[in-house]
């Protein structure tokens, strides 16, 4: 059924991107993530939906003959530059060739989205549009996902879609973690409008944060700890939010399993904790990776390959200040950096590393500007909450993703093409109307005052 559905819809959602190019890159961003091959059987389990949607959204942009003009700003000169290194890197890789070049390539991908994004998008609607996108991907898993935890008294087991981008737990529950800033946010913008998207966008949240927790992801849970701080800080109804966070606290307990509870207490015991200190290990053989290829790292995925991780593992006692215990590597089996900053390190180096932080912090950064300049200039509530809640979402991603090998992710880079438009569009057209209102009344005045010629 799901099938027939999808391929009935198809031809309208090639019609309706054809007319509006952003409604494209919402499908765009919706087959990555939400991944609409593993939810179909048959022929339409065949289809490229994400080259589909990708293929129209770039193909109308191209014979559109209105083209507005195009500000990258900072963030988006480092994007092109950290692409440029990347490219350099794989050319100098000492990885496996074929794997390299493949994880370029889905690189290239990903910010191919990120330009379209600056390029096509320019209004509100268009960012809605883009985020709701996300709600009915990651969202979507989310809550069926918090449905069968809660259905099964906590014995469901969350793990993400096996070869999807968010096909490992500790992956999607930061993505989870990411989203629930755009979940309060349209909370803010629609739950007004509608009793039904307000009480549905709670229960999401209800879902994604049961969700978090059902991953056993330790990951995730740090970064979801890290959104509610904020959201806790930043609120004025503190009291409100507190006692939310008691209640949803007090059901889970009869939820959590005991074993849930032992998981999270190596946490702050990590050097006691074999699958922590595995992790620390590898960091430090891609900070040695990196010391043996300081301008250009080994390449994407250079640390997981079995002939370069061993060789690393003979250089291991280098670098004592570099603590990692009792714990050794074994040179037979290799791992995954698991983490965005050792995984950008070990791959391109200390300067790719630097290009890659410099666009996280720029991005947080520049999101911040955004919303107390709408301040200032008494713009709308929604650019204020929108910049404040995607600064958010970054945040919990560079918390989150300092134990995880998930520097590529096509949220990530879509959320700083996002605070681009906001800066360099959105912004600017608002202070301008702003402006303009204020002029009116005096404009008035002086026609009031100056007497019509006879």
């Amino acid at each position: 059924m799901r099938d027939i559905v999808l391929l009935a819809v198809l031809p309208l959602l090639i019609y309706v991107i054809l007319q509006r190019p952003f409604i494209g890159l919402g499908l765009w961003i919706w087959t990555a993530l939400f991944n609409p091959n593993g939810w179909v059987y048959g022929m339409a389990a065949t289809l490229r939906y994400n080259l589909l949607f990708a293929a129209a959204t770039i193909g109308v942009y191209l014979v559109s003959k209105r083209k507005p003009k195009v500000k990258l700003g900072n963030v988006g000169v480092l994007v092109i530059l950290f692409f440029i290194w990347t490219t350099l890197s794989s050319l100098f890789g000492i990885g496996i060739a074929d794997v390299t070049w493949d994880f370029w390539g889905r690189l290239t991908k990903v910010l191919a989205l990120f330009l379209f994004v600056i390029l096509v998008m320019e209004k509100k609607l268009h960012l809605d549009f883009f985020l709701w996108c996300l709600i009915f991907s990651v969202g979507f898993y989310a809550g069926i996902e918090g449905l069968k935890y809660i259905s099964s008294g906590g014995a469901h087991n969350i793990e993400g879609m096996a070869g999807h981008v968010l096909g490992d737990r500790n992956e999607l529950a930061l993505a989870m973690a990411m989203l629930l800033p755009i979940c309060f946010y349209l909370l803010g913008e629609y739950g007004k409008k509608s009793w039904i998207l307000k009480f549905g966008l709670l229960g999401l949240i209800v879902l994604v944060v049961t969700a978090i927790i059902g991953t056993s992801s330790r990951g995730g849970m740090v970064a979801l700890a890290s959104v509610g701080g904020y959201l806790f800080i930043k609120s004025k109804r503190k009291v409100l939010f507190a006692i939310l966070f008691v209640c949803i606290g007090s059901a889970m307990i009869g939820l959590i399993p005991a074993e849930w509870f032992s998981r999270m207490d190596t946490i702050s015991n990590a050097s006691e904790d074999g699958s922590f200190m595995g992790r620390v290990i590898a960091w430090k053989l891609s900070f040695i990776l990196a010391t043996q290829h300081p301008l250009f790292g080994g390449g994407f995925k250079a640390l997981e390959n079995g002939i370069v991780w061993y060789s690393l593992s003979q250089d291991f006692n280098l670098y004592p200040f570099f603590y990692t215990g009792t714990a050794v590597p074994n040179p037979f089996l290799s791992r995954a950096a698991h983490s965005i900053y050792f995984q950008v390190l070990g791959d391109h180096g200390f300067v790719g590393l630097l290009i890659f932080v410099s666009i996280l912090g720029l991005s947080f950064v520049n999101a911040g500007k955004v919303a107390k300049k709408t301040r200032e200039a008494n713009g709308p509530d929604w650019l204020f909450n929108l910049a404040t809640m995607v600064r958010l979402s970054i945040f919990a991603y560079a918390v989150g993703g300092a134990a995880l090998s998930f520097a590529y992710f096509d949220m990530i880079y879509a959320l700083f093409a996002i605070v681009i438009v906001l800066e360099y569009k959105i912004l600017p057209s608002v202070i301008k109307d702003q402006e303009k209102r204020e002029q009116e009344p005096l404009l008035q005045q002086k026609q009031q005052i100056i007497p019509a010629k006879p």
